[in-house]
């Protein structure tokens, strides 16, 4: 367990290490579950691929060690206690982070930045705020309606989305495929059957195998290219 010094405190940070304990780093963004089963497979299969992965933890203020079900109660909890955090402190956390896995002896290369739901939203204004080297957003709630601030992205980055997802409309996808399609280094990927975290194989009322498959094909490829361990 690393140590991530913030302005406002110290808190924990989980790192995983590839099999050679060096590699690019990866700071891997939550969804409002916290750091569940779910999310430390997905830190192990990213290490085993030869990144250095961190994890910060962004319900530290609010709700230190939150993690939830992944049932209609989980999802409920998780949303009241999303309620109270503030956007603001957790990009910074992440920008903090990407900081920390630069300055890491372990660390070799560049610094990416991958999240998901919640963490899909960080992750694009991470790379709108820092300097990732690379980026990969899932189904972001926030990022249609952000989506002028990827003229002030200039790292390669890469979106998910499921065409089915009931909290973002289709419409709001079309329109990041429309700013998409106009800006260097920019990819966008929608899963049309699929719903929302639709990757979250520990969530059966939102997993749905198959888009999660081809999605994660993308996303791996995607890091060869662009962040190459």
């Amino acid at each position: 367990m690393n140590i991530l010094s913030l302005p406002d405190g110290d808190v924990g940070l989980p790192v995983w290490l590839p099999p050679s304990s060096r590699g690019p780093g990866l700071v891997l963004v939550q969804e409002i579950f916290g750091l569940d089963d779910y999310l430390r497979s997905v830190a192990e299969d990213l290490a085993a691929a030869g990144y250095v992965v961190a994890i910060p933890e962004l319900f530290w203020r609010i709700s230190p060690g939150w993690s939830s079900t992944h049932d209609e109660a989980g999802v409920a909890a998780s949303m009241n206690v999303a309620a109270s955090f503030d956007p603001a402190s957790g990009l910074s956390d992440v920008l903090a982070t990407i900081t920390h896995l630069r300055e890491s002896p372990s660390v070799t290369g560049g610094v990416g930045v991958l999240g998901f739901c919640l963490g899909g939203s960080l992750a694009f204004a991470a790379a709108a705020e820092g300097d990732p080297d690379t980026a990969v957003s899932f189904y972001g709630s926030t990022v249609p309606a952000q989506i002028g601030d990827l003229a002030r992205i200039s790292c390669p980055i890469q979106f998910h989305f499921g065409g089915q997802d009931p909290y973002i409309p289709r419409g709001d996808v079309a329109a990041v495929e429309s700013a998409v399609a106009t800006h260097p280094g920019a990819e966008i990927h929608v899963q049309e059957e699929a719903g929302h975290a639709f990757h979250n194989h520990v969530a059966p009322m939102f997993h749905h195998p198959e888009a999660a498959a081809r999605a994660w094909e993308l996303t791996t490829d995607f890091l060869r290219r662009t962040l190459p361990a």
